[in-house]
């Protein structure tokens, strides 16, 4: 399933501050190169709110994740990575497909300010190594990079 910035579920007018489409081709570029990868998302923050943004992989039915809940909603809260080596042993983990089995998130933080998430599933146990994780985090700044100041 491919999300792009033309979905119109994506409230773009409210999240303008990102932009959406180098977002969408950084999560193009990450899934396809990294054979690992296999759901890669942007979760954009809407006040206390996570919103799904452009992905690459399976369809979610988590769309909104509340600031502090899951994964991605610690990142976000913490402003801190997270690499969950196994998705099954994390309390608190929100499972978004029942063959995913590791993770990391990363926030996007322009200026000290969380702006959302890169959201990185695989399906392989301890996926992510330094090289994986430094990956994410340099496409992670490049999207903050990209936002509006």
């Amino acid at each position: 399933m491919v999300r792009t910035p033309e979905d119109r579920s994506l409230p773009l007018d409210r999240l303008a501050v990102v932009d959406a489409e180098f977002i969408d081709r950084t999560v193009a570029r990450l899934s396809q190169e990294e054979a690992v990868f296999d759901w890669v998302g942007v979760y954009l923050l809407d006040g206390d709110t996570l919103v799904l943004g452009p992905y690459r992989g399976n369809p979610t039915e988590h769309e909104r994740i509340p600031l502090g809940k899951g994964v991605c909603g610690s990142v976000a809260a913490t402003g801190h990575t997270e690499v969950v080596p196994d998705v099954r042993a994390r309390p608190g983990h929100i499972a978004c497909d029942i063959d995913t089995r590791s993770e990391t998130v990363v926030p996007i933080v322009r200026d000290g300010r969380v702006l959302g998430v890169l959201d990185v599933d695989s399906n392989t146990l301890d996926a992510f190594g330094e090289r994986e994780v430094a990956l994410i985090e340099q496409a992670a700044r490049e999207i903050a990079d990209h936002a509006q100041a």
